[in-house]
């Protein structure tokens, strides 16, 4: 397997200084983060990880705002995704980015990083606020576009397999996904190959996904 930080993102050269002194901070990200093609950011660090106690799901939103995808709390429950490693004073701004949810601390024993760059970084993850239903309960749509960022991103980091775990164990699949592929409404959208585009829908309807016609 590829050096996780050559495949996802360049090391900051003082990652492990600002580790030292205490500035660096972490968080889980289990969504488009994974797609290195949708970084905006040049964040100090990026690393495969697994976190254990939560469970991804598409978080539905008001109509017509398309689901996002979130965790909730999962006892014993593994989840792929990466660990991001960001200045400390960075922090409210993401905090800020992730209105609506909830940062929770993420404990040594709870999270299998790649290739650790550095020991005792505070770890955070960032959760649904208190929902019961699930996309597919309450009807909501989820976009295409913002659903290949993520799938191409898993594709990259863990292949097929990747795709396939996070399409079987993602909460919330049965219902609509709005095809927008050709124009992209999700502003970090990525371009797919066609063995791509392929792979995923054959199995987001396996899942009991439903493609429908944007507009």
């Amino acid at each position: 397997m590829p050096d996780p930080s050559a495949t996802i993102h360049p090391d900051d050269p003082d990652l492990a200084a600002l580790a030292a002194e205490g500035r660096v901070v972490a968080y889980f990200g289990y969504g488009s983060l994974v797609n290195r093609a949708t970084l905006r950011t040049k964040f100090l660090g990026i690393r495969r990880a697994t976190v254990t106690g939560w469970r991804r799901f598409w978080m539905p939103r008001p109509a017509p705002v398309p689901a996002l995808l979130s965790v909730r709390p999962h006892e014993g429950f593994e989840t792929q995704g990466v660990v991001v490693y960001d200045r400390a004073d960075h922090l409210p701004v993401v905090d800020e980015r992730e209105a609506g949810y909830l940062r929770r601390v993420v404990m040594p024993g709870h999270v299998r990083i790649e290739a650790e760059p550095a020991e005792g970084v505070p770890l955070f993850i960032y959760e649904a606020s208190p929902v019961e239903l699930d996309a597919a309960e309450a009807g909501a749509t989820i976009l295409q576009s913002y659903l290949d960022a993520v799938l191409q991103g898993f594709l990259s980091l863990y292949g097929e397999a990747g795709v396939v775990r996070f399409v079987e164990e993602t909460e919330g699949f049965e219902t609509a996904v709005l095809a927008d592929r050709a124009r992209p409404l999700y502003p970090r959208a990525v371009t797919l190959s066609t063995g791509e585009a392929a792979l995923f829908d054959r199995l987001i309807l396996a899942r009991g996904a439903r493609i429908v016609p944007a507009g």
